[in-house]
């Protein structure tokens, strides 16, 4: 069976119809760029939780963090030198909220960060198609179909302002950060040397 192609849309219609939807079109894009720069410049945060962890410069925790190369790789080594650095537990329990939250906005992001837009024929933003690979009946297929409908804007609304939330929060939380960071002399435990 020869593989269909959908139908190419018949653009100058599209273009044509799509002044009527202008307005809403702006809107959804306008809260889509504010999702992505408020979630960069949380991501950004964790240079300096990284900074403090290792106790280094700006610099060389920014080169830590973009030799990772995925949001998830950072976040572990986050997580992994709080485990070996915080002394307070309650300071390490405030940066395991605050990865969390981080992480649900992370979620909201990717889903339209990575995902097809599903546009009428009068230009306006009906759908997002997820671009992950799922298994259906047996049958692997493309990712989820959602709406962009008033429940889904509110959501990126909300979203947005959760991030920014966040951003200011973890500002606050960065002194207390570097007031509990344990460090080697205050009592971590040396490793045994190797012997031959």
């Amino acid at each position: 069976m020869p593989t269909k192609l959908p139908d190419k849309p018949d653009f100058q219609a599209i273009e044509a119809a799509a002044i009527d939807s202008a307005d809403h079109r702006t809107m959804v894009l306008a809260l889509i760029g504010n999702l992505v720069f408020s979630w960069s410049n949380n991501e950004s945060m964790f240079i300096y939780v990284l900074m403090l962890l290792l106790e280094t410069d700006e610099v060389s925790a920014a080169i830590v963090f973009a030799t990772l190369n995925t949001t998830r790789a950072r976040l572990d080594l986050v997580q992994r030198l709080a485990k070996a650095k915080i002394a307070d537990k309650g300071t390490a329990q405030v940066l395991d909220g605050l990865i969390a939250r981080f992480n649900t906005c992370t979620r909201i992001r990717n889903e339209f960060n990575h995902c097809m837009y599903v546009v009428s024929d009068r230009g306006e933003i009906t759908h997002t198609h997820a671009m992950k690979i799922r298994e259906s009946a047996g049958r692997l297929v493309l990712g989820e179909v959602r709406a962009v409908n008033e429940a889904r804007i509110g959501e990126l609304v909300k979203t947005v302002e959760d991030l920014k939330i966040l951003n200011r929060e973890l500002w606050d939380f960065l002194p207390r950060l570097q007031a509990s960071v344990r460090s080697p002399a205050q009592g971590t435990q040396k490793a045994a040397a190797p012997s031959a």
